[in-house]
């Protein structure tokens, strides 16, 4: 997948505005499946009598399952020509995430530092991701590299080809 006319540049973004993406219920599934996926077997989140004897009470999911889904939500929220993830910045894991919650995300700019001329810039985000009572679960900052306008160049005449107007 390449970006769209709809994916925006750095350019196009202004430091305090924010994006709410849609929502996705997390599954037990996912939570299998990251289990699997990145060996995290811990009994809190796939052994159900064990679950019972923690606080919580149930299984819950993975934090950083909830992280990964968070980043896909944001994805679209605004959709951003995004050419990296630079760093994840005080991150907080608040409260649990439970089996057929529905999470989504606030993404709001809180800095950019244009790069390389223009052609790229260094975006730096607050994002919370919050559960379906809009309780925030976890929050903190990323930052992204982002392509510019300037990254854009105008196509080059080819060596014979006319750069003005047409012959007749």
């Amino acid at each position: 997948m390449s970006f769209t006319p709809s994916h925006l540049f750095f350019d196009d973004v202004e430091v305090g505005q924010q994006w709410r993406s849609l929502g996705r219920t997390i599954t037990e599934a996912d939570i299998v499946n990251f289990a699997g996926l990145s060996g995290d077997f811990n009994p809190i989140h796939i052994d159900h009598a064990f679950a019972k004897t923690t606080p919580f009470r149930r299984p819950i999911a993975h934090g950083l399952l909830v992280f990964a889904v968070g980043s896909g939500l944001g994805l679209n929220a605004p959709p951003m020509r995004t050419m990296a993830l630079l760093a994840i910045r005080d991150w907080q894991f608040r409260d649990p995430v439970f089996p057929g919650d529905t999470v989504y995300v606030v993404s709001k700019v809180v800095d950019k530092q244009p790069r390389a001329r223009g052609r790229r810039a260094e975006v730096t985000w607050h994002r919370q991701v919050f559960n379906q009572d809009g309780k925030v679960i976890m929050e903190g900052s990323t930052v992204t590299l982002v392509e510019g306008r300037a990254a854009i160049r105008p196509p080059q005449s080819q060596p014979g080809e006319s750069a003005g107007t047409e012959e007749a």
